[in-house]
């Protein structure tokens, strides 16, 4: 029996002093040069914060209707949601 595992990762960055209120924050996605495994997520949202950059996993985006995808900001807390598609696994 096999069990079923959701990859889901939640990000929740707090942006409560933004200078330009109507600048939505954004995310962006880049492969990690050193090694194509990982990818380098990095957040932007303008004076007075710095960028924040994570290095994650490479892997495929689930964006389907059923798993919430999230990218949105609220009160001045940006939110990004995100369901990895399952790999087939194969014997």
């Amino acid at each position: 029996m096999t069990k079923k595992m959701s990859k889901k990762k939640i990000f929740c960055i707090f942006y409560p002093d933004l200078i330009d209120k109507t600048k939505t924050p954004s995310c962006s996605l880049t492969v990690y040069e050193d090694n194509r495994d990982f990818s380098i997520l990095k957040f932007h949202a303008g004076p007075p914060y710095e960028d924040i950059a994570l290095k994650i996993v490479t892997e495929e985006w689930d964006k389907s209707p059923e798993h919430e995808f999230r990218c949105h900001i609220q009160n001045g807390v940006f939110q990004l949601w995100l369901h990895f598609r399952k790999q087939k696994y194969r014997r």
